[in-house]
């Protein structure tokens, strides 16, 4: 697959004359479409909903976008919460999936009327003397343990992931919290990350599913809803084949008629909460080459920095860059990319081929929607970047400023020496 940057190098020229690099711009008609398919891909299941997990892109810009498409939010902080809240999105609009989580965040969760889905069984407990109450309606994580695997391919082991329940854990929970008069139940799950595989809702489907008719016909509960969570990928590299929404949302489709419909749960709504699937392809880190360093390798330095992107410094991420205006030029320069960091692993790309840069290039790095922006962070100083959204009429629109250097400050005004620059 071609990547293809949706930005072209004269709207950059224009847009840096406003706003200087580095920025993370997003677009917005990639963002409406996608919406769509998703909408469209579980149309068949009337109470199907996603709610996009808000810290993969914690801007009230996308949010806002989003939600005219029927999607709600999924927290995982109180600030998400509040974020929700601004924003308009109320009660079972907002699904509070948490762990390790501080009373009052499930106090809060509950006076928004958010859906709040409990990762561990002592955090019944924990709800109930919270708020003197165990909600009406009210989820459970599940955790399968072992090994994922899609055939013969190894996806994750979730026995390895702090998240979720064992499976005695769920039936011990749903039977406390029936008996505390809980009467709507969910199930939650999340077992692997970024999957570029149709398959993988459909596998988790059968498992949540199967598990679902269990736990009706073992304790009693009526389930309301199953959330498939997140997990549907993107593809970071050119090599890679898109998820196909339309073929995942109909094979999860057939394993709902096969497994649920006829044990008499055809009312059970699917859930979803996506992050990457739905915002990263659609947003980019724009940034400058600003230097060039010739020793044991060919170095690149640019205006961004890990601040900007982790991922690469975190994970060994790869993303695809695009050197903007030079996009069918042959790439036969091999360079290392990095930021400013005082950290070696500051890298973008390691010994990859693009086209000679010069200083004053725009590098494009690509996939940077989700897990972008919301993963930054002020180590040496650094300060945040600004969020743009390209507009469907082409003009751009600023959804989050700069930091400043008083941004950073802010925080210590208790210190007498700070204050001439607050």
């Amino acid at each position: 697959m071609e990547k293809k940057p949706f930005v072209t190098k004269t709207q950059l020229d224009k847009i840096v004359k406003t706003y200087p690099t580095p920025f993370h711009l997003y677009d917005e008609k990639g963002i409406r479409e996608n919406a769509e398919r998703l909408r469209q891909a579980f149309a068949w299941n009337p109470g199907f909903k996603e709610f996009f997990a808000v810290k993969a892109t914690p801007n009230p810009y996308i949010l806002k976008i989003l939600q005219e498409y029927g999607c709600g939010t999924d927290c995982s902080s109180a600030t998400e919460l509040m974020m929700s809240d601004a924003c308009g999105f109320s009660g079972s609009d907002i699904m509070f999936s948490s762990n390790d989580t501080p009373a009052s965040e499930f106090r809060l969760a509950e006076e928004l009327g958010a859906i709040i889905n409990l990762d561990d069984i002592t955090h019944i407990a924990c709800v109930e003397e919270t708020l003197g109450y165990i909600p009406k309606t009210i989820s459970c994580r599940y955790n399968p343990g072992g090994i994922f695997q899609i055939s013969n391919g190894i996806m994750d082991n979730p026995g390895d992931a702090k998240y979720g329940m064992t499976t005695e854990q769920m039936f011990e929970a749903f039977r406390i919290l029936k008996a505390k008069g809980a009467e709507n139940f969910g199930i939650h799950a999340f077992l692997v990350s970024n999957t570029v595989t149709n398959d993988y809702y459909a596998m988790l489907s059968k498992v949540l599913f199967k598990l679902a008719v269990r736990l009706k016909e073992e304790t009693g509960v009526h389930i309301g809803f199953i959330n498939l969570s997140g997990g549907v990928g993107i593809p970071y590299r050119p090599d890679q084949t898109p998820n196909d929404i339309l073929t995942i949302g109909e094979s999860v489709h057939r394993v709902y008629d096969e497994v649920l419909v006829p044990a008499g749960m055809g009312d059970v709504a699917i859930y979803t909460e996506m992050g990457r699937f739905m915002l990263g392809p659609y947003g980019c880190l724009v940034t400058t080459a600003i230097h060039e360093k010739h020793t044991y390798k060919e170095y690149i330095g640019v205006d961004a920095c890990a601040v900007n992107l982790m991922r690469p410094a975190m994970y060994g991420a790869y993303h695809h860059i695009t050197v903007s205006g030079k996009e069918d030029a042959l790439c036969d320069h091999k360079y290392d990319v990095i930021g400013s960091l005082c950290e070696n692993n500051d890298k973008f790309a390691i010994d990859r081929m693009l086209p000679e840069i010069e200083q004053g290039d725009y590098l494009i790095i690509h996939d940077t929607g989700a897990h972008g922006f919301a993963m930054g962070y002020n180590y040496n100083g650094k300060l945040k970047s600004a969020e743009l959204l390209l507009k469907e009429d082409g003009s751009v629109q600023l959804i989050r400023r700069a930091e400043t250097p008083q941004d950073y400050f802010a925080t210590l005004d208790v210190c007498p020496m700070m204050k001439k620059y607050l």
